[in-house]
């Protein structure tokens, strides 16, 4: 998919001009082709979590669950191939974030899990945060994550308490942050296969080049998919 077309699917032609994202495309492109895979693979399939609350709410963020998740579990065991595309993508998400300063990102992929059709964390930088969020109507109501990842409607979000107090749907698991980007991931067919997910704690902050290097990501993303 080119950035063109991804822009208009995921709503965001008006935010970002297709050329600001070709900028990015060729440098975060090498490092996904040319990625490899680490000495220890294990922080690849296994990180902390919060435990959950209430309806599947959010702890406190310094409360974590006893067990890390197990990904490796989630994706059906460990592949070199598999390997490959998770180092890919850390790469690619530790690089945004050295460049951008960004507080928040990750890269979910939609799957079948236990509990049904979810979007399942796969790499990220940042405080430790739920591993899946259900793709059901239900949580999208109170999840941006959810929502896009079943719309495929991208939200930028500036503000978030004015979002929340004009009646938003929010899901919370950082106090602290005050601005959100979530985009969706298309594979070339056209069907949502996950999302990306940023979040700040300074307002308006996801505009311009921060927003076309998160553009480039979800254009990469697809290609580093594990099956």
């Amino acid at each position: 998919m080119n950035t063109a077309d991804y822009l208009a699917r995921a709503g965001l032609a008006a935010a970002l001009d297709a050329d600001a994202v070709s900028n990015h495309l060729a440098a975060y492109g090498e490092i996904a082709e040319n990625s490899q895979a680490p000495a220890d693979v294990a922080p690849l399939y296994a990180y902390r979590v919060p435990e959950l609350g209430e309806n599947g709410a959010c702890s406190l963020p310094d409360q974590l669950a006893e067990a890390p998740y197990d990904l490796a579990a989630t994706l059906g065991g460990v592949s070199a191939e598999t390997t490959v595309q998770l180092a890919a993508l850390k790469e690619l998400v530790d690089r945004i974030v050295a460049e951008t300063a960004c507080g928040w990102l990750g890269v979910y992929q939609a799957r079948e899990v236990a509990g049904g059709r979810a979007l399942v964390k796969l790499a990220y930088a940042g405080k430790p945060s739920r591993a899946e969020f259900p793709l059901t109507a239900e949580f999208a109501l109170h999840s941006n994550n959810s929502a896009v990842g079943l719309s495929g409607q991208g939200r930028i979000i500036d503000n978030v308490a004015s979002y929340v107090a004009e009646g938003g749907a929010y899901y919370t698991c950082d106090a602290e942050v005050q601005s959100e980007a979530c985009l969706p991931l298309f594979d070339e067919a056209g069907t949502i296969v996950g999302i990306v997910d940023a979040e700040d704690a300074r307002r308006d902050f996801f505009k311009g080049e921060i927003l076309a290097r998160l553009v480039a990501l979800c254009l990469l993303a697809p290609n580093c998919l594990p099956d």
